[in-house]
């Protein structure tokens, strides 16, 4: 177990009968709780944080995405599938032994 810390914490009456009432019913102490209860919390901000630092990614690559379209336009066609095509007519070809 990490290093604990001292805290002092105001609690709400209403809060703190809840937070009793749990502890009592799990066995644990209202300190045990309120870890568990911070160290969620935490967890859940930086899984927040993770998903805005995604979306702020994605945000960015569609703006590039649009300047480098309006600089340089669409691409028409599939370049993959031209591609592919072109190698499933060499490997024909060379097949037929006219390579």
């Amino acid at each position: 177990m990490s290093t604990l810390y001292r805290a002092q914490l105001l609690l709400e009456s209403s809060q703190h009968e809840a937070l009793a009432e749990i502890a009592e019913q799990e066995g644990r102490s209202i300190s045990d709780l309120v870890r568990e209860i911070v160290r969620r919390h935490l967890a859940e901000r930086g899984d927040q944080a993770q998903k805005l630092s995604a979306l702020q990614a994605i945000e960015r690559l569609t703006q590039i995405r649009a300047r480098l379209q309006e600089e340089h336009g669409i691409l028409q066609g599939d370049p993959l599938a031209d591609a592919r095509a072109e190698w499933e007519e060499d490997v024909e070809r060379i097949g037929r032994g006219e390579g």
